[in-house]
């Protein structure tokens, strides 16, 4: 046991002197590994660095150089300005409606309509019999009435006789003054019986001649809404005549218009198939309606066009010819509901453009008027202007209006 225990200290340190080189050789094989591990990522980055570099440097290598190629030129045509005398018109919209509607009416009640010889369209003239009522019963009632004017009449006679003797016996004294003053007034009574039957008669006259509708003017006839056999009232409509046939057209202006219209000037009208109708201002609205702030014009329109009352139309009244700056329509470009013309700054062959906003008035065939700003003399592009931008340059060529333009190539200058 001691001997045991003697050798213990021994073995200890044996083993202990064995573990003690096996740690040193850990330690130092782990501090040379490190920089085995960090290379191999570092190698990695390197290649993938070199890999992209040689790829950048072939496509560089393969683009190719880049050529300036010739810019596209427009070939264009110049205009100028020029100033012309142009007739002025104001434009508007009315509606057609007679000169002046007569309606016929009925003066007669409980008649039955007998005859009808007119209808809607027909041209008639003043005092033509249009309509007659059945005079059946006004007949009958005339010979009544005529009987009792000759029965008054004869009573008339009567009492004034009685008159004449009653006071021839008054100055005798055979009568007194109270009976002579009755057949006095019996014989006054008599007499206005008579005035009474006559004034009877005479209105069955007129009620015969109410039986008859006349037309009140040459005319036409435009509506008509009697039916034969039906009963009429008084005060009931039965025609309907446009008075001479005359129609007008009556035009709505605003206030600054009216203010440049006068009585007798020339209108013409555009009729919905195309054609045209004239006619001539014969009165203008002293005042301008509450709510649209317009006013009326109006214009007898001439005989013989196809308007039909009820058509609504354009119209112009014609104005004094006026000065005006025109140059061709071609050259006004709309662009976003804008004008605008192109001008020249250079004077040769090879010049820029520069785009100006104008406004543009009263077009004529295929000039258009500029209000403003253009000044006259001032070079525009005349052809082409529709494919241009400001800035760009163009060839002015001197080509025949309606020539076609084309393209021409301008080398580009140096950068």
């Amino acid at each position: 046991m001691s001997l045991i225990s003697g050798h213990l200290p021994y073995t200890a340190m044996i083993t202990q002197s064995t573990k003690t080189p096996s740690n040193a050789r850990t330690a130092a094989d782990t501090q040379k590994g490190a920089p085995r591990r960090l290379a191999l990522p570092v190698a990695c980055c390197l290649l993938a660095v070199a890999v992209i570099a040689a790829g950048w440097w072939w496509s560089a290598r393969a683009q190719p150089k880049r050529v300036d190629l010739p810019i596209t030129a427009l070939s264009v045509t110049a205009a100028v300005p020029r100033q012309v005398e142009w007739p002025s018109s104001l434009q508007a919209s009315g509606i057609v409606a007679p000169w002046q509607e007569a309606v016929i009416s009925s003066q007669s009640t409980g008649l039955r309509i007998a005859t009808l010889n007119v209808a809607v369209g027909d041209v008639v003239k003043a005092g033509q019999l249009l309509a007659r009522f059945d005079t059946a019963t006004l007949l009958a009632a005339r010979a009544e009435l005529s009987a009792g004017l000759a029965k008054a009449q004869a009573a008339a006679s009567q009492a004034d006789t009685n008159r004449g003797r009653a006071l021839r016996v008054q100055i005798a004294g055979a009568m007194s003054d109270q009976e002579v003053q009755r057949y006095v007034t019996e014989a006054v009574t008599a007499k206005t019986q008579i005035a009474v039957a006559r004034a009877q008669l005479d209105a069955n006259r007129l009620q015969l001649r109410q039986a008859e509708i006349l037309a009140p003017d040459d005319g036409l006839i435009s509506a008509q809404s009697a039916t034969l056999g039906a009963v009429a009232n008084s005060g009931q409509e039965l025609f309907r005549l446009v008075r001479q046939g005359r129609l007008e057209w009556r035009g709505e202006f605003g206030p600054e218009q009216i203010a440049r219209i006068a009585v007798g000037q020339q209108v013409k009208l555009r009729l919905p198939d195309g054609s045209a109708a004239m006619a001539r201002v014969r009165q203008i609205a002293p005042l301008l309606d509450a709510r649209s702030r317009l006013g009326l014009v109006y214009a007898d329109i001439d005989p013989g066009s196809l308007l039909r009352g009820g058509m609504y139309v354009d119209g112009a009244v014609a104005l004094p010819a006026s000065h005006a700056l025109v140059v061709p329509a071609s050259s006004v470009v709309v662009r976003d509901g804008r004008s605008t013309v192109f001008r020249l700054l250079g004077s040769g062959g090879q010049s820029k453009v520069r785009a100006q906003q104008v406004v543009v008035g009263r077009r004529v065939g295929a000039d258009v008027e500029i209000l403003e700003p253009l000044a006259v003399g001032e070079r525009i592009v005349a052809q082409g202007a529709g494919l241009l931008a400001d800035g760009d340059t163009v060839l002015v060529k001197s080509t025949p209006t309606g020539a076609v333009v084309g393209l021409q190539l301008i080398p580009r200058g140096p950068r």
